[in-house]
């Protein structure tokens, strides 16, 4: 009778391996070939967590709601077919709980920039489940495709500047598996090296124009001063 005993299956009906807290997963666990279990019942670990009579012997279902850190971890099921408690073990299941992201930052090495630069900006989350997926927007329209990282690291682009229009307000966001943890960065602003240029250049210009006028002046009046006194006498 022993060796007609077969492993059944654990499957997962419904939700996902990386959960949020207190998120409800439902879970099967299908005898194999052989005699119908008399009893099911849901490990985590070696500890066991819940049993059912077998009142449908083709399966059992269980619902597992992850309210903890420990809640997470290996689930096995085990069918038992006779009362003894000689059973078999099914396959293992990892749940893994997941964390939400913190608000990105975005960042640059400069924040002004002349055109023909390129210019690097890095989004990055300290926190969150792995992965996480980054994406970048200059006002409400995305520049650029979805980036998943799977490690610890920012996601970074390269802005090439070529006019005035890639000038302006900057942002990230930062996405996991955790449910409605989107979030978004403060605005970064990058502006245009040669607008501010231009005026400035314009003031300089000015003021050596009203300098040399007044040098010019200053060394002029020896020329017209001092020879109508000497007329005058």
């Amino acid at each position: 009778f022993a060796e007609a005993l077969s492993n059944p299956t654990l499957a997962l009906l419904q939700g996902s391996l990386t959960v949020g807290l207190n998120q409800t997963v439902t879970l099967r666990c299908r005898p194999g070939p052989g005699p119908a279990p008399l009893r099911y019942s849901l490990f985590r670990q070696r500890q066991q967590v819940c049993s059912v009579n077998s009142s449908h012997p083709s399966a059992a279902v269980f619902h597992l709601t992850i309210g903890s850190a420990g809640d997470a971890g290996t689930y096995k099921c085990k069918a038992e077919y006779n009362p003894r408690g000689d059973g078999r073990y099914s396959n293992s299941l990892d749940f893994t709980l997941a964390e939400p992201v913190s608000k990105p930052v975005l960042s640059s090495p400069t924040s002004e920039a002349r055109k023909g630069q390129n210019v690097t900006l890095s989004c990055f989350s300290e926190n969150g489940s792995l992965p996480i997926t980054y994406t970048f927007f200059k006002g409400n329209r995305s520049i650029s495709p979805r980036r998943t990282m799977h490690k610890r690291e920012a996601a970074v682009i390269f802005i090439f500047v070529n006019s005035s229009t890639d000038s302006g307000a900057y942002k990230c966001k930062a996405s996991n598996s955790f449910p409605n943890s989107t979030k978004y960065s403060n605005s970064f602003n990058l502006t245009l090296a040669e607008e501010r240029s231009h005026s400035q250049a314009l003031i300089i210009s000015l003021g050596l124009i009203l300098l040399l006028l007044l040098i010019g002046f200053a060394l002029a009046i020896p020329f017209f001063i001092i020879p109508s006194y000497k007329a005058s006498e």
